[in-house]
């Protein structure tokens, strides 16, 4: 299917040869993601090859990246393809913290993608593109800001004892 190059404020998709590319800006948040909603549904419903642009957003809170899970959820349940290009190491970390790398597959895209109205001319071919699933461990990359990564600690062994504060809660001895 076809789909018609649609233009709003923050969100252009362009369609052409069964590659859909949608472009968000601007705030990622609650009342952005009830706007945009609708319309990532329908294009989660039509396209065989999706790719979302965050890369020019200025914001993007919990209920953008909840947006962003579902739709990929979405589309890898039909089968189709999903790519999410963004560069924002403050998004990227994010999308890292809250273990949302597996479902999102964030990548950087072409280093020089033109304005929305060009949209589609800088992306390669989209049966060219590296396997998402291939990519790198993030935990392997270092931080984008530098930030040390959390430490897995061990778990404490020993009986439990209820904590005093508090009854029924129980906590290790110490």
């Amino acid at each position: 299917m076809q789909l018609i190059p649609r233009h709003d404020p923050y969100l252009v998709v362009h369609s052409a040869d069964g590659l859909t590319v949608a472009a968000l800006r601007g705030e990622l948040d609650l009342v952005l993601v009830r706007h945009l909603r609708p319309e990532l549904d329908a294009l989660v419903r039509e396209s065989d090859a999706l790719t979302v642009d965050i890369r020019r957003l200025s914001f993007c809170d919990a209920t953008g990246l909840g947006l962003l899970a579902h739709c990929a959820g979405r589309v890898h349940r039909r089968g189709a393809r999903w790519r999410l290009l963004c560069d924002q190491p403050w998004i990227l970390r994010l999308i890292r913290l809250t273990a949302l790398t597996d479902v999102l597959h964030p990548e950087p895209g072409p280093p020089d993608f033109p304005d929305e109205a060009d949209a589609v001319v800088g992306l390669p071919d989209p049966l060219g593109l590296p396997d998402p699933l291939g990519l790198p461990d993030p935990a392997d990359r270092p931080d984008p800001l530098g930030l040390p990564r959390p430490v897995a600690r061990p778990v404490p062994t020993g009986p439990v004892v209820p904590l005093p504060s508090e009854p029924g809660v129980t906590g290790p001895a110490s």
